[in-house]
């Protein structure tokens, strides 16, 4: 029997793709091979399949993110190596939390939330790698400005350059502290 998981894996690649609005229950159904009755008991309606693909994808994300950055010799910079390696995927579309948002967010409380939510949890990461709420806020702009800019250029040079400005950011904020500590 189909499970709950293979169908949001077949719905998150049609939504990632082409976008909540323009892929229908139908759709889904076919391509989890599942009877639309079959998909109704699991998710009874669109809209808690997509708040579920949203909340699925939010957590196997950052997971993903986080385990890459602590695992690293510098986990701020790893975190733009992770982009890096995200944005060259050749289904890359963007960041699916801004695409819902943009399609959805006006309309559905639920999606706006998840995606702030996903906002917040992604700067909370800066924040805490950085040990410093203003510099971890600087840094999530840098990372959000990339990941749009390499779904509008479909390149990953957004993330390179990105790093780059995080290495020069670090250095300044380090390099302030430092003399802070010495004076």
């Amino acid at each position: 029997m189909v499970e709950r998981a293979d169908v949001l894996e077949k719905a998150e690649a049609l939504f990632y793709e082409r976008g909540v609005q323009q892929v229908g229950m139908d759709e889904v159904r076919t391509a989890a091979g599942v009877s639309l009755k079959r998909l109704y008991q699991l998710f009874p309606s669109k809209d808690r399949l997509v708040e579920e693909y949203l909340l699925a994808r939010d957590a196997r994300w950052m997971n993903a993110v986080t385990a890459h950055a602590i695992n690293a010799d510098n986990p701020v910079l790893a975190v733009f190596d992770w982009l890096a390696e995200w944005f060259a995927e050749p289904d890359f579309r963007g960041c699916a939390f801004v695409n819902a948002y943009g399609e959805l967010g006006t309309a559905s409380l639920a999606v706006a939330t998840i995606a702030r939510r996903h906002k917040e949890a992604f700067r909370g990461l800066f924040r805490d790698l950085a040990d410093d709420q203003e510099l971890g806020d600087q840094l999530t702009l840098l990372a959000e400005g990339a990941i749009t800019m390499a779904a509008i250029t479909g390149t990953a040079e957004p993330a390179h350059q990105a790093r780059r400005a995080a290495e020069g950011l670090l250095a300044l904020f380090h390099g302030s502290h430092e003399n802070r500590r010495l004076q």
